[in-house]
C-alpha cells in the first residue's frame, strides 16, 4: 500500500492535478493579486512548509555538496521557482484557458527536444507514436473537435509569457539530471526556493512600485494558500520524485493531463458538462501515456 501511494506515475499524476488547480486559481485571482507578488506569496508559503523538513536532514556535507554544485543548484532555483509560475500568472493576466492550455501542453515536446539536444536522449518508436496519440488528445479537447477553433487561435501578449514558461520549465526539468547526488530532497527544494525568492523579492517590489496592489478577501487567502500548499509545496516534491525515478521524457509527458484535468474541474466547480470531445480526447492522452510508460512500469 505504501509502495502504492509513493509510485512515481502518482505522484506525478497528482502533481498535474494541482497544477491545473494552480492555473484556475491564478487565473481567477488576477484581479486581487499582482503576479509576482502572487508568485512572491506562494513560494514564501512552500518555503515554511519545507524548512521543518529540510532542518533535519540539514547538515555541513548537505552544504558542501550544494556549494560544490552551486551552479546547477541557481540554474535550477531560477528556472523551476524565480520562473515558470511567474511566467505563468502573468500570462494568465492576458491570455484566454484555451491558449493557456494548449501553450502549456507543448511542454514534453520542448522537454524531449532539450533531452535530445542537452542529454543525447533518443526515443523508441513507440514512444515517440505515444507523444503523438497524447498531444492529438490535447488539441482535440483544446479544439473542441473544431479545426476552425484551432486555425482561429492568435498569439497575444499572454501567450509570449506561456511560451517563456513552457521554454522555462523543460529546461527544469532536464536540468533535473544535473542536481548533485546524495542531496535530501527537501533540502534541495528549500535551497531551489530561497533561490528563487532572492529573484522575486526586488521584481515584486517592482511591481509594486509600478502599482501593483493586494486586494485581500477571505477568497483571495485562500487561493493564495491553495498555490503555496498544493502546487508549490507538494507539486514540487512529487515532481522532483517522479522526475527522478521515470525521467525527463516519460514525467514531462503527463503534464499532456491538464486539459483532461481542467474539463474535470471546471465540471465540478463550473457546471460545465463534458462533451464527447473531452472524452474522446481523455482516452488518446491515457493512451499515449500507457504507451511510454508500459516499459518502464
Amino acid at each position: 500500500m505504501t509502495h502504492a501511494l509513493t509510485h512515481p506515475y502518482l505522484l506525478l499524476t497528482l502533481t498535474v492535478l494541482f497544477w491545473s488547480g494552480n492555473m484556475v486559481t491564478g487565473r481567477g485571482l488576477r484581479e486581487d493579486v499582482p503576479p509576482i507578488l502572487l508568485a512572491l506569496l506562494r513560494w514564501l508559503i512552500a518555503l515554511g512548509l519545507t524548512l521543518p523538513f529540510a532542518a533535519r536532514a540539514f547538515d555541513r556535507m548537505q552544504l558542501t555538496t550544494m556549494l560544490r554544485a552551486w551552479p546547477a543548484m541557481l540554474l535550477l532555483g531560477l528556472l523551476g521557482v524565480g520562473g515558470f509560475n511567474t511566467f505563468a500568472y502573468l500570462a494568465l493576466q492576458h491570455t484566454t484557458a484555451t491558449n493557456a492550455s494548449l501553450l502549456n501542453s507543448f511542454i514534453p515536446i520542448v522537454t524531449i527536444a532539450l533531452s535530445w539536444a542537452l542529454l543525447g536522449r533518443r526515443l523508441l518508436a513507440v514512444e515517440a507514436l505515444g507523444v503523438v496519440v497524447s498531444m492529438a488528445g490535447v488539441v482535440l479537447i483544446v479544439g473542441r473537435g473544431d479545426p476552425a477553433v484551432l486555425l482561429a487561435l492568435s498569439l497575444n501578449q499572454g501567450d509570449l509569457w506561456m511560451l517563456l514558461a513552457v521554454l522555462t520549465w523543460a529546461l527544469y526539468t532536464v536540468g533535473l539530471q544535473w542536481r548533485p547526488g546524495g542531496l535530501d530532497p527537501m533540502v534541495m527544494l528549500a535551497a531551489f526556493t530561497l533561490i528563487g525568492l532572492v529573484a522575486l523579492v526586488p521584481a515584486a517590489l517592482a511591481e509594486y512600485l509600478a502599482g501593483g496592489r493586494l486586494h485581500a478577501s477571505p477568497g483571495t487567502i485562500a487561493g493564495i494558500l491553495y498555490t503555496g500548499v498544493f502546487p508549490g509545496f507538494l507539486g514540487y516534491v512529487f515532481y522532483n520524485r517522479g522526475v527522478a525515478a521515470v525521467g525527463p521524457n516519460r514525467g514531462s509527458l503527463f503534464i499532456h493531463l491538464m486539459p483532461a484535468f481542467g474539463t474535470g474541474l471546471a465540471a465540478v466547480f463550473l457546471g460545465e458538462r463534458p462533451h464527447w470531445y473531452h472524452l474522446i480526447g481523455i482516452a488518446l492522452i491515457f493512451v499515449g501515456i500507457t504507451m511510454n510508460t508500459r516499459k518502464a512500469s
